[in-house]
């Protein structure tokens, strides 16, 4: 009976051992450049401007005339914003709102890149924010034929967003579109103040 418990944990130690020596592996593997290029959170952005986009009235006649070379009258693109604190957004808003700006120029409309305008209200570290009695001032300004604005906010497992097409004169939302987000670390690392 000695015996077998000391083969037993003789078998036990050698197991031990040959554990420590396997070499452990990353659970946290850095992403590829191919994985950087394909990811998720800005195909879920692009795809949603596309869905906008389709939703907006003018779209149509706005992509022919981009067909030959005219974009027309340019889009505003303001930053994304906290739907509970309106005057604060994070590296996510602003981050999504770039690439609305993105996309939007990918598909033929022009966007007007308010970083390089002189009066537009810039807070530091939040970005474009454009309160509605700005909107009329700075589209009439800049010859806008229409501003994107948008909201997120975050649940325990998500993050919802909307984008909104709003007509400056008369802040009448002419297209929408909603979607959401996964909270996962990614996503969760843009949302956070540093």
């Amino acid at each position: 009976m000695r015996s077998l418990i000391y083969v037993t944990l003789a078998s036990a130690s050698l197991l031990l051992t040959a554990c420590e020596t396997t070499p452990k592996v990353s659970a946290l593997s850095e992403p590829t450049y191919e994985q950087a290029q394909n990811n998720a959170f800005s195909v879920a952005n692009y795809n949603a401007v596309s869905e906008l986009m389709k939703r907006y009235p003018a779209a149509p006649a706005m992509a022919s005339n981009a067909a030959d070379g005219g974009t027309g009258a340019p889009f505003i693109i303001a930053t994304l914003v906290n739907i509970d604190q309106l005057e604060q957004s994070s590296t996510l808003g602003r981050l999504i709102s770039e690439q609305v700006a993105s996309r939007m120029s990918q598909l033929g409309y022009g966007v007007l890149e308010l970083k390089v305008r002189n009066g537009v209200y810039m807070k530091r570290n939040e970005g474009e924010l454009l309160l509605t009695r700005e909107i009329k001032e700075v589209a009439s300004t800049h010859n806008a034929q229409a501003v994107i604005v948008g909201t997120y906010a975050e649940s325990s497992t998500m993050v919802y967003v909307n984008l909104k097409v709003v007509n400056p004169a008369s802040n009448i939302i002419l297209a929408a579109y909603d979607y959401a987000l996964p909270l996962d670390k990614q996503v969760h690392s843009l949302i956070r103040k540093r």
